[in-house]
């Protein structure tokens, strides 16, 4: 009797009843009791109604809260995730994975016969016609694609007298005119040497008679090249070789004035009109020849060297005029044809123009 009575009393008989003094205080308080509140995600205002709202939710969980834990049922009337007391408020169940995986799996058997159109590679406009002028800029020597484009970017590149100002621009390498500051590209697969030539070379690319000639020093080469005008086989210094043949009759011709730096080697003493005299014009066999400047550069005793400018291309035409006029030439060097000079290059060397050698060449005789 006295065990009874204090199971009665402490409420360790019915430990969730109704007369329970813990549910009672919680009750009176508002707040959900442990277990209810271990379920509380997604329906805690149906686990609070059942702890709080009639004599039916005194006792035990309530359906509120059975509803709200996880497992429970998941009626309208029950506060789960699909229900109305839900954090979803009334919306649509969440789909299966297998449901996920068989609708993955008719997708991809719909469409699994359908032809694939693959885009183009290529930019938008790529149908155009021509080259992409950094392309060009790069095939012709300019450097890498990127340093073309910061070219580009500089407002240093012209194409058909106009500044490009925009990426991407196509040309025309046969038809449209390109110029980096200010000089013409040579576009084409064009080469330009320039050859130092010794004493004793014929200027000519073969020699029936076996003679050292210029062909000589461009062996192996991917295309045939032939000289630019001519020089004695005495007189040695530079002399230009290309596949041009435009730029090459150009720089040959008396029209376009191309000029030509001589140094001679003579005896003196050197009268101070003999520059005049030069300029004025000396008279050949074959008519006048007039040099368009001359300076003495060095003198040691009687022997002085002198620099004869001039634009004609006659043959042996510095040896006859500086002959004429009483000086013999002993010795005769051709330091320059038009902005092309030898600067270090040693004698039988040959080596490639750079681009703005070729550009400077082109203006001259105005490609």
């Amino acid at each position: 009797m006295r065990s009874s009575g204090r199971n009665s009393s402490s409420g360790r008989g019915n430990p969730r009843g109704a007369g329970n003094k813990r549910d009672d205080n919680q009750q009176r308080s508002g707040r959900p009791r442990p277990e209810e509140r271990r379920h509380d995600g997604g329906a805690s205002s149906g686990g609070r109604r059942g702890a709080s709202d009639g004599p039916q939710a005194g006792g035990g969980r309530g359906a509120g809260a059975r509803g709200g834990a996880k497992g429970g049922p998941k009626s309208p009337q029950s506060g789960g995730k699909g229900g109305p007391g839900g954090r979803r408020g009334g919306g649509t169940p969440s789909r299966s994975r297998e449901y996920e995986t068989r609708q993955e799996e008719r997708n991809r058997e719909r469409y699994a016969n359908k032809p694939r159109t693959s885009t183009p590679k290529t930019f938008p406009g790529a149908e155009q016609e021509g080259e992409r002028l950094q392309k060009v800029l790069a095939r012709a020597g300019y450097g890498s694609r990127r340093a073309c484009e910061e070219l580009i970017d500089q407002s240093r590149v012209e194409v058909n007298g106009s500044i490009v100002v925009e990426q991407g621009q196509r040309v025309d390498p046969e038809k449209d005119e390109i110029k980096v500051d200010g000089l013409t590209v040579a576009t084409q697969s064009y080469q330009f040497f320039s050859l130092n030539k010794p004493a004793g070379v014929i200027s000519t690319m073969e020699d029936p008679e076996g003679r050292q000639c210029l062909g000589d020093y461009v062996t192996n080469r991917e295309t045939r090249l032939f000289h630019v005008g001519r020089l004695d086989t005495e007189t040695e210094g530079v002399i230009l070789l290309t596949n041009h043949g435009e730029l090459a009759h150009r720089l040959t011709h008396p029209r376009y004035g191309v000029k030509k730096t001589y140094l001679a080697a003579i005896q003196g003493p050197v009268p101070r009109d003999l520059g005049k005299r030069l300029k004025d014009g000396i008279q050949l066999e074959d008519g006048y020849a007039r040099a368009d400047h001359f300076r003495i550069v060095e003198q040691i005793g009687k022997n002085y060297l002198v620099e004869v400018v001039l634009h004609e291309g006659r043959k042996h035409i510095v040896r006859r005029m500086l002959s004429e006029a009483g000086f013999p030439v002993e010795k005769l060097v051709r330091t320059h044809f038009g902005p092309i000079g030898l600067g270090d290059q040693k004698s039988g060397w040959l080596r490639r123009m750079s681009n703005t050698e070729v550009g400077m060449l082109m203006r001259e005789v105005d490609l």
